[in-house]
């Protein structure tokens, strides 16, 4: 008779999951990397295609439902956990004009607030440029992230969201576009790509890139220790709120309006002072009708 097989200890099956990576038996760790993307009520049509582009740039992304949230943003948290996500963007839509984005590392944190500006979808843009969807990208970032402590935290915040893993169900593995990042009046813009080779490539030059889109400019706001909450970590001290540029504007068309409003008041006041005299010949030809 053969000897019975003991029981395998089933201790050693269980990965240890921290920041989207997965320890194997063996050591080695396996990128386990997803990406929750949802956005708040009230989103406008251009940040809502904005956000459809993200998610066909990111193959390991999972989108939900629109939250109705505006102040307790620990609820998504609650529901990265619940898709197994390890990181987060967050578009969130304030006066029905205003987009930010939250870039956070779910649930320890960091997370960076972003003002977006300047959006250009790919349905906007309409070039020529063209990739496979799914395709994972290689991330380019300008030199100037290395500049300041806060630049090299968005630059690996950004690196872990939309670097697509190597063993994604969805992504194809091949690289076909790239994703540069560059710092331009300490803004981060994003452009989209296309690798395109001209002829049998045999060298870096026999490729060129083709723009594919979308076009996004992100100022950073400030960057928080925790997942949408803690400490306060950065803080831009050039960032103007949107509502104080428009405050703004408003107060010269009203010190305009007030300059006319004087200028009025002073022309009455100087023909009350000048009153033109009387014209004795005035009524000369009165009665000749």
């Amino acid at each position: 008779m053969g000897k019975r097989k003991g029981k395998k200890d089933e201790t050693n099956k269980v990965p240890i999951i921290a920041e989207g990576r997965v320890q194997k038996r063996n050591g080695s760790f396996k990128n386990k990397e997803k990406v929750l993307v949802v956005s708040s009520r009230g989103i406008t049509f251009r940040s809502r295609h904005l956000l459809l582009d993200i998610l066909q740039l990111l193959p390991h992304s999972k989108k939900d439902a629109k939250l109705d949230t505006k102040s307790d943003r620990g609820v998504i948290n609650e529901v990265a956990d619940l898709k197994n996500c390890s990181s987060t963007l967050f578009f969130e839509t304030r006066k029905h004009q205003d987009l930010y984005l939250w870039a956070a590392k779910t649930p320890n944190g960091p997370s960076i607030k972003f003002h977006v500006t300047n959006v250009h979808t790919m349905a906007e843009l309409k070039l020529s440029g063209n990739h496979l969807k799914g395709s994972r990208p290689v991330l380019t970032f300008d030199a100037a992230f290395e500049r300041s402590p806060h630049l090299q935290l968005i630059r690996e915040v950004l690196s872990q969201i939309f670097a697509t893993p190597p063993l994604a169900p969805k992504r194809k593995p091949f690289f076909d576009h790239v994703l540069n990042f560059s710092v331009v009046d300490d803004r981060v813009w994003i452009r989209n790509y296309q690798v395109s080779p001209e002829k049998r490539v045999q060298s870096a030059e026999d490729l060129t890139l083709i723009e594919v889109g979308p076009r996004v400019c992100m100022n950073p706001v400030k960057i928080l220790s925790g997942s949408f909450g803690g400490p306060v970590v950065y803080d831009n001290p050039t960032y103007v709120s949107p509502n104080a540029i428009r405050a703004a504007i408003k107060r010269s068309k009203q010190s305009k309006y007030v300059s006319k409003v004087g200028a009025r008041k002073q022309r009455k006041q100087h023909l009350a002072a000048n009153k033109v005299p009387r014209n004795e010949l005035s009524d000369v030809f009165k009665g000749d009708n």
